[in-house]
């Protein structure tokens, strides 16, 4: 539930912010949208925040899941996706909460020209859009040894593993392109964007089906190791 919970909340503030309310080429109508349909805007600063927190709890819950397969790899998982990514989501709402103070002026913000205030909130947003492009290397690459948790767990189907090592490709290769070769951001991103479906199968998965729990009884009433 935690899953599905990040797979719908995620893309409000990724698309749905963008589509309505951003203007391409016209500072002045974005930001006049933003004031105009403020309460649409902050949803999305919201969402950013709670999705923040949930990728935390999720990883925690998979963590409790996986751990016991491979430790080092579960640090890592927790270490990368429990803690980086969400630490992510915090930090980039503050690039929408200070595009939201500027469209409001007031204060010493009054010291600016209102051209002033539209262009730094415009540099606020792109910069919420660079962050997100930057991201993508972490959300690749906390899927990484998940994946490998998954080919090793024994009680999920390894088609998983292999898909999620797929998925983390894709986001990381787009992040990379981002950083190294923009001009072929957008062809990449078309090609790689049916990939990060995995990561949604796997969820529904997870949700639907679960992990053996034949597995897990055998693996709990085991005996403790001499010395234990």
């Amino acid at each position: 539930m935690l899953y599905l919970l990040v797979v719908l909340i995620a893309p409000y503030r990724l698309i749905c912010v963008p589509a309505t309310l951003f203007v391409s080429g016209n500072a002045s109508a974005t930001v006049t949208n933003i004031a105009t349909h403020e309460m649409l805007f902050r949803f999305g600063l919201a969402a950013d925040v709670i999705c923040g927190a949930l990728q935390a709890f999720l990883v925690l819950a998979l963590y409790r899941l996986l751990g016991e397969v491979n430790r080092r790899h579960g640090i890592a998982m927790l270490l990368i996706g429990g803690t980086l990514v969400p630490a992510l989501y915090f930090f980039n709402v503050l690039n929408d909460a200070a595009a939201l103070l500027l469209v409001h002026g007031g204060g010493a913000l009054n010291a600016l020209v209102p051209a002033q205030r539209t262009a730094l909130a415009m540099l606020f947003l792109h910069l919420h859009g660079q962050t997100v492009s930057a991201a993508e290397a972490l959300w690749g690459l906390w899927l990484f040894p998940l994946a490998l948790l998954v080919l090793r767990s024994g009680f999920l189907p390894r088609l998983f593993g292999y898909g999620l090592i797929l998925n983390g490709l894709a986001y990381v290769i787009q992040s990379l392109a981002w950083a190294l070769l923009p001009d072929w951001e957008d062809t990449l991103s078309s090609v790689l964007g049916p990939l990060q479906f995995v990561e949604v199968l796997f969820m529904l998965w997870l949700l639907a089906m679960g992990a053996r729990r034949g597995f897990r009884r055998q693996h709990d009433d085991a005996p403790a190791p001499a010395g234990a």
